[in-house]
């Protein structure tokens, strides 16, 4: 089974050429962005040189290369553009970091390209328009009616399907992913949580799609028992973290449809600035916030976030003390005690980044993820326009952008979906906004009566 492995990352390589000879380029990139994220393995594949091969380096390649034989012209007519600033700083980043640490900048800096940088290329190059951020978004929910079953059966039997068809398991911890009286399905990710928020994306894009009559049908079913059969099947995964999110993500976009305003969102990427602002500055204390936790979420619940904090204090203690360019992969970002054992824990990708890439790292992150949305929703496409049927699915997709770095807050659950997604709405924004006219269709000519015919 291990050796499967190696045949189905490189075996995709193929399988990307045969979908852009199948299929138009833009629909053959996001077929290949959801498989490659179902259904390769959660493992990496060590190849001379460069950094390990895993799924998201298999499926950027993979359509790096078959853009460079079939659609050339992709790169020739690239232009960047301020937006793309703190996305290139963030794959750069580990250049400066290693060197004045005494690392080598080769392996980190490949690694953050592959994991960050070529997913949001391809964003830009490929789904940078409303058409395109809706076929990304019907990609995406397509993507989640293909998981139901996956989801089922490991809601049932545990997390055992990564290791059923590839020899090994993606996820050890089976306590972690017990739930409810069930399993929080795990499938083809590494987490319980990642599925959760693939499962929330797609729910909240079929309800939205439904709420405001941009998608009548999937498959020749009604849009509606499609957003039903989602979200029951979100609801399935059993992570009240992802409930959470799907539930303030409605109260933004419907806020947005019958109050036309998007103070929700506004307040919610204030929150997630003030928070890291106030985290990475060390003037955050848990025990300031306990006593408001503990009521809403439970002892068990607030007993986890309680920890999270404490690890996250003494990590920005030290991630301060290197704190523009960070530690790198020296390891000083982490904790050790009087045996040199590292008892830190990295729960969220804010800390992460902090720790490792200093605070230049983590500004450069989430304003390449949050950047592209603030334009969007206060510049280009205002909130009185996300019900119309042309802007819905770039409004959903921007919002379930913002609902991913609202959770890196708290998890760290890499996505290049999302990188993806951000790289779309950089190149919408940074065109002029596209009409929002839906043009109607000529009605073919009426023909002559028979009597008119004769008489001619």
């Amino acid at each position: 089974m291990v050796a499967l492995i190696p045949v189905a990352l490189f075996g995709f390589i193929p399988i990307v050429f045969y979908l852009f000879v199948r299929f138009p380029p833009q629909r053959a990139v996001i077929i290949s962005f959801v498989l490659a994220w179902l259904f390769l393995p959660q493992t990496s594949y060590p190849i001379p040189v460069l950094p390990a091969f895993t799924k998201v380096s298999s499926v950027c390649y993979s359509i790096l290369m078959a853009t460079l034989v079939y659609d050339m012209a992709r790169f020739t007519c690239f232009k960047p553009g301020w937006l793309d600033v703190p996305m290139l700083i963030w794959s750069l980043c580990p250049i400066v970091t290693q060197i004045t640490t005494g690392g080598s900048p080769i392996s980190p800096t490949f690694v953050q390209i592959i994991s960050w940088g070529l997913p949001y290329l391809v964003g830009r190059l490929y789904v940078g328009s409303l058409d395109g951020l809706r076929q990304l978004a019907i990609g995406i929910l397509a993507g989640g009616l293909a998981y139901i079953p996956f989801t089922l059966i490991e809601g049932v039997k545990g997390p055992l399907l990564h290791q059923l068809v590839y020899g090994v398991s993606a996820f050890d911890d089976w306590s972690q992913a017990r739930r409810a009286g069930g399993w929080r399905p795990v499938v083809f990710m590494q987490h319980g949580l990642m599925v959760a928020v693939w499962m929330m994306t797609a729910a909240l894009i079929a309800l939205w799609l439904w709420q405001t009559g941009a998608l009548k049908k999937f498959q020749g079913r009604s849009i509606k028992t499609v957003a039903i059969i989602l979200m029951i099947a979100f609801f399935l995964c059993r992570s009240s973290g992802a409930y959470s999110l799907f539930v303030f993500a409605s109260i933004v976009l419907f806020c947005a449809k019958w109050f036309r305003t998007s103070l929700p969102l506004l307040f919610i990427m204030g929150y997630i600035v003030f928070y890291l602002y106030i985290a990475a500055s060390g003037q955050f204390s848990s025990k300031d916030v306990m006593g408001f936790i503990t009521p809403i979420f439970g002892e068990e619940r607030a007993g986890s976030l309680k920890y999270r904090f404490d690890m996250e204090e003494i990590l920005g203690d030290k991630a301060r003390q290197r704190f523009l360019f960070g530690w790198g992969d020296s390891g000083g970002n982490r904790v050790y005690d009087e045996y040199g054992d590292d008892i830190s824990v990295t729960d969220s990708l804010w800390i992460i980044a902090f720790g490792t890439y200093g605070a230049v790292g983590l500004v450069s992150l989430f304003s390449s993820l949050l950047l592209p949305v603030i334009v969007f929703a206060l510049f280009k496409y205002p909130a009185r326009t996300w019900a119309n049927p042309k802007v819905a699915p770039a409004a959903v997709l921007g919002v379930a952008l913002t609902m991913y770095v609202f959770d890196c807050v708290l998890n760290a659950m890499t996505n290049p979906i999302f990188a993806l997604i951000a790289g779309g709405i950089s190149t919408l924004v940074l065109k002029a906004p596209e009409s929002l006219k839906i043009k109607k269709t000529s009605s073919p000519p009426k023909r002559k009566s028979l009597v008119h015919q004769k008489s001619s």
